[in-house]
């Protein structure tokens, strides 16, 4: 074997050398690797083992502990965990740390806040990480009453308990006693009204606060256009054919009221200026707002007796005969106000006929009039 092949075989052997050298650091690179990846999901398989829900329920399971705010106020901190597993984050295996992102260590000091309400208001804006949607609407007369500076205006947690909100957060009937918690004087007339009364003898069919406000999307009824389009409020229930034959109660309400000026006027001004004040009467002038009653209850608005009274909210110059001329939201039939249906089918048959006749009239004196001129033309 010459020189050359010599060091060409001594060449090659340091080669593979190198290569085993390389291929030995790779796979205790490899090696270190796994055990690193292994190593942190032992560590997060720990970190959510000390952070899970059953982690917080060791100290806040009720009864819990408690703290106590600089006002005075104590709050309850313990979770009932039979309500908590039947709630809707529970269904969705939330973890407490989700919404309760301040909490870092355990055990955990106190939220430093001046009073619960200020806890309340802060604990809020944790939904909406996960409920922008909803939380993002700032034109609700409770967003814009926050903004004014008012810390009484609602926030998420006064009207959904964070801890035990079920999918649907409460039943029907149980809405107004949600916004009574606020707006007690306001639920008292509605309970006294003909819808409040039907909800609390469990009829499902009436409206709550939600069906004629919104949800989170409330509008206040000091806002123009609340006030210009609440007629078709009343309309989702009042224009119901089916759900109005199943209490005897007319649909033809609605309809009339459009066919008469107030309601021409009112509907003008949603089709041209919506965002202009109109001080032409909509359902709740007349009816009331929360305390609507049927017509033949002595205490409503809209009573025989009382009508006078109401018309002369607008009408101050009304005497009796103002509200004896108006035929109640019913259309003229030979049983009800039949003498304007009889001059009214008067009218129908005479204007056609009047007119009829006329174009008759003038088509045969135009015929007469072209066979002249032809007789004329022809000698």
């Amino acid at each position: 074997m010459g020189h050359g092949s010599t060091a060409e075989l001594h060449d090659r052997l340091e080669g593979t050398t190198v290569i085993r050298k390389a291929e030995t650091l790779l796979f205790f690179l490899v090696v270190l690797l796994a055990l690193g990846v292994v190593g942190a999901g032992q560590a997060d398989a720990q970190a959510a083992a000390e952070w899970d829900n059953d982690a917080c329920l060791t100290c806040h399971a009720d009864p819990g502990p408690s703290m106590e705010f600089p006002s005075g106020e104590i709050l309850d901190l313990g979770i009932d965990e039979d309500r908590w597993n039947d709630s809707v984050h529970a269904f969705w295996q939330m973890q407490c740390v989700q919404c309760h992102s301040d909490i870092t260590a355990t055990p955990h000091d106190f939220p430093t806040f001046a009073d619960t309400r200020e806890f309340a208001i802060a604990g809020s804006e944790e939904c909406t990480v996960c409920h922008r949607e909803q939380a993002v609407i700032e034109d609700s007369v409770h967003a814009q009453a926050r903004e004014e500076g008012n810390t009484d205006a609602a926030v998420c947690s006064d009207c959904h308990d964070p801890h035990y909100t079920t999918d649907p957060p409460i039943s029907h009937a149980d809405i107004p006693n949600t916004c009574r918690t606020c707006h007690a004087e306001i639920y008292d007339r509605y309970a006294e009204s003909v819808h409040g009364g039907a909800l609390t003898e469990g009829n499902p069919d009436v409206p709550t606060c939600t069906d004629c406000h919104g949800v989170h999307d409330i509008d206040g009824p000091t806002h123009s256009t609340f006030h210009l389009f609440s007629p078709q409020v009343c309309a989702e229930c009042h224009a119901d054919e089916e759900l109005m034959a199943e209490y005897g109660i007319r649909t033809d309400v609605f309809d009339t009221y459009v066919a008469d000026f107030h309601g021409r006027t009112i509907t003008l001004f949603q089709e041209i200026t919506p965002d202009q004040d109109t001080n032409a009467p909509v359902c709740v002038s007349c009816h009331g707002v929360h305390d609507i009653r049927p017509a033949d209850d002595s205490m409503s608005t809209v009573a025989k007796e009382n009508l006078l009274v109401t018309c002369q909210h607008c009408h101050p110059d009304a005497d009796t005969s103002f509200p004896a001329a108006w035929m109640s939201h019913y259309w003229a039939s030979p049983d009800e106000w039949p003498t304007v249906f009889i001059v009214r089918l008067f009218y129908q048959i005479l204007i056609p006929v009047v007119i009829g006749g006329m174009l008759i009239y003038v088509a045969v004196d135009v015929r007469g009039r072209m066979r002249r001129r032809r007789e004329v033309r022809h000698g």
